[in-house]
């Protein structure tokens, strides 16, 4: 039986209670500095033309390590869920 270990990303963020990152297509660049992501990854994703997708990026000693891709609507809700809380709190003082 295989432990996961709990451990730092390159981006200096905890991984444990994540899922297991994997490597699933590698993408080019063109001219324009558009890409295209594969057929397989949008239907995996559920990423429907005209979806919103946020940028997030981490930085490790002053240099972009990161780049995550996260659905607008997933996005949003995870701000409301992080920041419910301390609002709650802010309003009762």
């Amino acid at each position: 039986m295989v432990k996961k270990s709990k451990g730092i990303s390159c981006c200096g963020t905890e991984t444990s209670g994540m899922g297991c990152c994997k490597v699933e297509s590698l993408i080019s660049i063109d001219e324009r500095g558009q890409m295209v992501l594969p057929k397989e990854i949008r239907d995996k994703a559920n990423i429907k033309p005209g979806d919103k997708l946020a940028l997030v990026s981490w930085e490790k000693d002053g240099k972009m390590c990161c780049l995550t891709l996260i659905k607008a609507e997933d996005f949003a809700g995870m701000v409301k869920d992080m920041l419910g809380p301390m609002m709650g709190v802010l309003q009762k003082k």
